[in-house]
């Protein structure tokens, strides 16, 4: 994307401005993480699209050589040896435009995010609704 270009809104501008090739693996993309979190919402998340459910689960994003997935560095950590094949990095898995799409890796590692993502959120709502103890001071008033 060009500095003054403006930012796409939803996935479908996003994806409607790669080569055709790229927009297909692109919504194949889509199609296998909307399939793995049907709750999810399609959101633009800097500048790429992105799932959300309480919070971002997965962003993905076109690139010249590649399309890039974005799990975060729990989906990758917890599948690297299924990654082992790609280009990876604390967050980020590469797939090779001239290579299929691993559609079964994306969608385990989604499936993970969705559960992460349940659990982080109620573990959160269990903190905001335990009542704070009360802390006695051990100082005495003089």
């Amino acid at each position: 994307m060009k500095v003054n270009e403006k930012k796409p809104e939803t996935i479908d501008a996003y994806i409607s401005v790669f080569p055709e090739h790229t927009q297909k693996l692109l919504q194949q993309m889509r199609t296998t993480i909307k399939k793995a979190a049907p709750k999810a919402e399609e959101v633009i998340s800097y500048g790429m699209p992105a799932f959300k459910l309480h919070s971002v689960l997965v962003y993905f994003a076109g690139y010249k050589n590649h399309i890039g997935f974005y799990p975060t560095p729990s989906g990758i950590k917890l599948f690297s040896d299924e990654c082992a094949d790609y280009k990876t990095s604390k967050g980020a898995v590469q797939f090779p435009l001239d290579k299929p799409l691993p559609v079964k890796l994306i969608k385990e590692i989604t499936l993970f995010r969705v559960k992460e993502d349940k659990t982080n959120a109620a573990i959160k709502a269990a903190k905001k609704n335990t009542p704070k103890k009360k802390t006695v001071s051990s100082k005495k008033k003089l």
